[in-house]
């Protein structure tokens, strides 16, 4: 199973966003720390989440870095991505390690202790917990969860936990502190004027 880095991009889709341009910055400045997750909105096809998927896997290659896909695993499969992540809305964890086989690196969004603890018996390798901090990137989100709701995630179980959700660079310190492994990000990199630049702040800040 691919080792898994501590920055993981997702890739942001909305109108007037470039999510290649972005990849290409974040990948030249964190080469295989990187952990690029595809993630298309619900109303894309699933041929534009093929496409995407087969390029960013093209950019992810030459520097070892792993490319996941959420919600969409048979689009994981197909594109031959080292695996996928499943939402609260996508397929039960057990039914998602099904799919993507015993070697696939399986991620899966919890926010509680209970709910973190049934994940990884059902097949998690990973855990994105949050939100931690407000975000206008996903609509319909929970109230956040803070470091503290972290943290009660991170002492229950022991897979690494990846922090999302309003996440910068100046919050990570807190949240590493709080027992994350690492840290998720759109806006951070997608809204940024350099994304390389913004990138290697935020490697500075997980190291």
């Amino acid at each position: 199973m691919p080792s898994l880095g501590r920055l993981h991009l997702i890739t942001d889709t909305r109108p007037g966003r470039d999510p290649l341009t972005v990849v290409r910055a974040a990948l030249a400045a964190a080469r295989a720390d990187l952990v690029v997750q595809v993630r298309v909105e619900d109303s894309a096809t699933d041929r534009e989440a093929y496409d995407l998927a087969g390029r960013v896997l093209a950019l992810c290659a030459p520097y070892g870095a792993t490319c996941l896909v959420n919600d969409r695993l048979h689009v994981a499969l197909a594109v031959g991505a080292a695996g996928g992540h499943v939402g609260a809305d996508d397929l039960p964890v057990a039914a998602a390690r099904h799919v993507l086989g015993p070697t696939g690196v399986l991620g899966a969004t919890a926010r509680a202790p209970q709910t973190a603890v049934a994940a990884v018996a059902a097949g998690a390798t990973y855990l994105g917990v949050g939100p931690c901090h407000a975000t206008t990137t996903k609509d319909g989100l929970p109230d956040p969860i803070g470091p503290t709701g972290v943290r009660a995630v991170a002492d229950a179980v022991d897979v690494p936990v990846i922090a999302i959700g309003g996440v910068t660079a100046d919050r990570v310190p807190a949240l590493r502190a709080a027992g994350a492994y690492g840290v998720a990000v759109v806006g951070a990199l997608s809204a940024a004027a350099d994304p390389a630049g913004a990138t290697a702040e935020l490697l500075r800040a997980l190291a």
